[in-house]
């Protein structure tokens, strides 16, 4: 696993890495956003900066593409990057995982650090060496899988965040939340995401990034364990593909807590899952997340989405389900009726 910083003293943290590392040349990745909001931040009295090349890309998973991966590694190359230098990657989800796959393949691979402003990406995306872009209409088509040297969360990233990115990025503490145990699972669903207490945030994102970890360090290449991170994937990336083919793009983390209606709902169905937490946890998701725009002719073509997953094996849907909130059940294979039974329970909210 890379080095974990949780701090509100970027600079120094990162001078001391850059220090540590050595490279002969810098890089920073921005999209259009973190480019204005962020990347002052970034630079401000870190004189190991004031040369570096900032790289820019579009804002938003629509740039998650190969023309957006071509420009960073033309950007690389003109700027004379060699297997010594270092990338560092500002920005939410869409540029840690494009970053790091531009940095896992330029040269056969440089080193790269990942500084999340999201907070989907600060207890997702940053960590855990996934990479990788969109491509041919699916979600993380392509990729590898490459660990960053560090991961550096500044925690006053938070306080730039809209309330959608907030909720986008809850989502996923949710999920560590149900993987975890009923006591994290019940602070979760207790904590007001209209008025944000900040330091009780502080310390969920804590547990959240200690799940994450834990399931990652004894599994990092995904052959048993890890899959359990795909709880709420499996249909939330349909339904982000979805949204994308009519677009109407939505954010990342409302997918995954839709995704989690159904797939909690499946877990109720044919796991044993409680029943009271499954309308518990759909009803502070309904409640927070509001409900997907789509109707029952989509069936179809959500089904033929989770059917390309990178999860399947042997032509089958491998859902991540549960038996009981931090009981995890893995490869799990389901009916079609079934999905487009989970689909119809994620519509009666609509």
């Amino acid at each position: 696993m890379p080095i974990s910083f949780l701090t509100k003293s970027l600079a120094d943290h990162l001078s001391r890495l850059v220090g540590l590392i050595n490279p002969d040349r810098v890089f920073v990745l921005v999209d259009n956003n973190t480019r204005r909001l962020c990347l002052p931040r970034l630079v401000e009295g870190n004189t190991q900066l004031a040369e570096a090349k900032v790289i820019t890309i579009g804002a938003t998973d629509s740039h998650k593409t190969l023309e957006s991966l071509a420009h960073v590694w033309q950007s690389l190359s003109e700027g004379g990057a060699t297997r010594h230098s270092l990338l560092i990657n500002l920005g939410g989800g869409m540029v840690t995982d494009l970053g790091g796959f531009a940095a896992a393949t330029f040269k056969r691979g440089i080193r790269f650090v990942n500084i999340p402003t999201t907070l989907l990406s600060m207890v997702d995306a940053a960590a855990g060496g996934k990479t990788g872009i969109n491509f041919n209409g699916l979600k993380n088509e392509v990729g590898c899988f490459c660990e960053s040297e560090a991961v550096i969360v500044d925690i006053n990233f938070l306080l730039t965040l809209d309330q959608q990115n907030l909720r986008s990025g809850y989502a996923e503490m949710l999920k560590h939340a149900l993987l975890e145990s009923e006591s994290m699972w019940a602070e979760h669903l207790r904590f007001d995401l209209e008025n944000l207490d900040y330091t009780e945030l502080l310390n969920l994102v804590n547990q959240s990034v200690g799940t994450k970890q834990r399931i990652v360090s004894a599994d990092p290449h995904e052959k048993g364990l890890r899959k359990a991170l795909n709880l709420g994937h499996t249909v939330g990336h349909a339904l982000e593909s979805l949204a994308l083919e009519k677009g109407r793009p939505v954010l990342h983390g409302y997918a995954v807590a839709w995704g989690l209606l159904c797939e909690l709902y499946l877990s109720a169905k044919h796991m044993g899952f409680s029943t009271q937490q499954l309308h518990q946890t759909a009803a502070f998701i309904r409640q927070n997340y509001g409900s997907f725009d789509f109707s029952c002719q989509d069936y179809e073509t959500l089904y033929d989405y989770m059917q390309h997953d990178k999860k399947n094996l042997g032509g089958e849907i491998n859902f991540t389900l549960l038996g009981g909130i931090g009981d995890i059940k893995l490869n799990c294979h389901l009916t079609k009726e079934d999905v487009f039974e989970s689909l119809d329970f994620l519509r009666e909210g609509a």
